[in-house]
């Protein structure tokens, strides 16, 4: 171990202090030959002996990165992950020369890849087109125990609104030659900053990775490591500050089954120039009011007088203006020039074009809103991962703030609320945002939204005959985030709206006959989405000599598939290492009154016990009363993500509503 390690060390060093050069081939050899094998890591196919990044930044915030990575086979699956290597870039903000890719032979020869095999192609894409490309070199036929280096030079920025919390995204170009006037398009949009996400976490297990970063002595650097420790130093040279971390022995990160994004929980370095969020958020406001991304045009105030001229409150006005946008925007991000991905575009160009993504959504309700006399900025959030307090641009989402008074500020999200109820999802509870206002703002978190904000109600009565027939019926009424999962699986499916329906008390039993089945417009937004079915399952329950058994209807979950995903979450580990999430809070609240037949009674219910704290709450019933047997449930989900500590509690309430959906009631003759 101690020879294995030496080795690495010498190898760093020779990186660091080789200005950008990478080691000599007898080094990269010698790190080969005492590197560990498949014996080591059994569960992976591949193995990074380096991961070696070194950026120089200039005064304008310009940065040069050098990237040296050496990865060895350890399966023929393993060969087949690295057979091609893919390099995406976007050519308005980056520019990347593939400067070597070699491979190490397991009997000691090493084989130079040609780059002038490399192919360019426009990178696959889906609802955004912002002209993003795709190096690709094909390698070649790799063996376990080769081993391939790659080395890459990159200039330019991956900007706000674009950053993957993978840290994947790998903004690059090969082969094209950039002149020094044209590097202006590389400065990153915030001049003179410099910031970097970077993840000390891999898929893969790694021997060795380190970041160094080259700053003018002039321009100091704010940087935390978070979830876990590196080794750090800064050295002063040439009249720049040269800041460093590095780790080694890295396994592999193995996630759990809804968990928090692995960048909440995993080693991660964030490093920024700016001075706090507040001078992040002025800058926002400042670039997208000078872009005249809110401009009032006659076409949009003439849209707006119309949309509103009936409303009498300004929550009104917001309230139809919000949900315009959202149902009449599509979702479709096209390539505008520069500027993209971080300036919204103009609301002259999103209503004429009726489309645009999650910040054009945005710009385009922030220029109508003013136009009805409101006063309106847009705001960056990150959905699916936390922002932390580094000012590193975290952001994947855009979004509208209408201040509604003196510091009481109105989040508004017209990309998340087609068909619901809200003016802001819900499903972005307990996430943070960054406005963009005239006096900066400093990072916010939104607020837990109450159960109750989201019921998810069923009642029903019913009666059994004596053959075990069942009929009845049941009225279903949802609220919030609850209400949105019913109501999109019915928008847009006209002819499929009473299928849906019907396949969701056939999964209870395939047996039932609906009699009559009522339920409002999912179009319209004014009212909670109501069912009401009537209905009669013949054999329901199963008859023997003495008893007849039976779980009531409504115990049983209806729509499980499509409205309750705590249902099919994996509840078998007992204890889980990470913090984990569901979609939203929830309440669930069922009532059923069952009229049992003549000759029989009721001998046995099942009981449960109640759960109580911070994650949730359940409790379950069953009553007697007379021929009648009445049930209650009850399960408030009080969070939208969880700590780790709450797993089993949170287990505890969700496995016993899964246990009463089994339950059987015993009726004796």
């Amino acid at each position: 171990m101690r020879k294995k390690f030496n080795i690495a060390a010498l190898l760093f060093s020779v990186i660091l202090y080789s200005s950008f050069v990478s080691a000599d081939d007898q080094t990269i050899k010698q790190l080969i030959k005492n590197s560990p094998g498949k014996k080591k890591y059994p569960h992976s196919h591949t193995l990074v002996l380096l991961d070696s990044t070194s950026v120089k930044v200039m005064d304008t915030g310009l940065s040069y990165y050098t990237n040296h990575t050496l990865t060895k086979v350890l399966t023929p699956q393993g060969a087949l992950q690295l057979l091609v290597q893919n390099f995406g870039y976007d050519p308005l903000t980056a520019y990347v020369e593939v400067k070597k890719i070699r491979i190490f032979r397991t009997d000691g020869s090493i084989e130079q890849i040609p780059l002038e095999d490399i192919m360019d192609h426009t990178a696959p894409a889906r609802a955004i087109y912002w002209g993003a490309r795709e190096k690709m070199v094909p390698v070649g036929r790799l063996e376990a125990g080769d081993v391939l280096e790659c080395v890459t030079f990159k200039k330019g920025f991956t900007y706000a609104l674009l950053y993957s919390s993978e840290g994947n995204f790998f903004s690059c170009s090969a082969g094209i030659q950039v002149s020094k006037s044209e590097d202006e398009k590389y400065i990153p949009p915030m001049r003179g900053h410099f910031y970097d996400i970077v993840p000390f976490w891999s898929s893969t297990p790694v021997l060795l990775k380190s970041y160094t970063v080259s700053l003018p002595q002039d321009k100091p650097i704010q940087y935390r490591v978070y979830n876990g420790e590196l080794t750090s130093w800064i050295k002063f040279q040439d009249k720049r500050t040269l800041y460093h971390w590095h780790t080694t022995d890295i396994p592999a990160f193995k996630r759990e089954p809804n968990m928090v994004a692995p960048s909440d929980v995993a080693p991660k370095l964030l490093l920024s120039t700016a001075p706090d969020w507040e001078a992040k958020s002025r800058w926002f406001y400042g670039v997208n009011e000078d872009y005249g991304s809110f401009e009032v045009t006659p076409e949009v105030q003439e849209k707006v007088d119309q949309l509103i001229k009936d409303c009498k409150t300004d929550m009104e006005k917001v309230e139809v203006l919000t949900h315009w946008v959202a149902e009449e925007i599509r979702y479709s991000g096209l390539s505008m020039g520069e500027g993209e991905g971080y300036t919204l575009h103009t609301g002259e160009m999103t209503f004429r074009d009726r489309c645009g993504v999650c910040k054009d959504k945005a710009g385009i309700l922030v220029t109508m809103l003013r136009a009805a006399g409101l006063e309106s900025y847009a705001a960056m959030t990150m959905a699916g991962s936390r922002i932390d307090r580094i000012p590193a641009d975290q952001f994947n989402h855009s979004v509208t703030v209408w201040k509604r008074g003196k510091n009481d500020y109105v989040l508004l999200d017209p990309t998340w609320v087609p068909g619901v109820r809200e003016l802001w999802s819900s499903a972005e509870q307990q996430q943070q945002y960054l406005m963009g206002i005239p006096e900066g703002a400093d990072l916010k978190t939104t607020p837990i939204s109450p159960p109750e904000n989201h019921y998810f109600r069923v009642k029903g009565e019913s009666k059994l005959d004596k053959n075990s027939t069942l009929s009845g019926w049941v009225k279903i009424t949802a609220e919030g985030q609850s209400d949105a999962s019913i109501r999109r699986s019915l928008r847009g499916r006209v002819w499929y709206q009473r299928h849906f329906i019907e396949q969701a008390l056939h999964q209870l039993s395939p047996k039932v006959e609906i009699i009559s089945l009522e339920y409002n417009d999912p179009y319209n937004l004014s009212h909670p989405m109501e069912i009401t079915i009537e209905y009669r399952i013949p054999e329901y329950g199963a008859i023997t000599e003495h008893n007849m058994i039976f779980t009531p209807l409504v115990a049983k979950h209806l729509f499980s598939g499509w409205t309750n995903s705590y249902l099919h979450m994996n509840l078998q580990p007992e204890e889980r290492k990470y913090g984990f999430r569901t979609r939203c809070t929830k309440l669930v609240d069922f009532q059923e009154t069952v009229k049992i037949p003549s000759g029989y009674k009721i001998s046995y219910t099942p009981e449960f016990d109640p759960v109580q704290g911070t994650a949730a709450d359940f409790t379950c019933s069953y009553k007697k009363k007379g021929r009648k047997l009445i049930f209650n449930q009850t399960l408030s989900l009080k969070k939208r993500i969880y700590e780790a500590q709450e797993w089993p509690h949170f287990r505890e309430a969700v496995s016993s509503v899964k246990k009463v959906m089994d339950a059987p009631v015993i009726l004796e003759k």
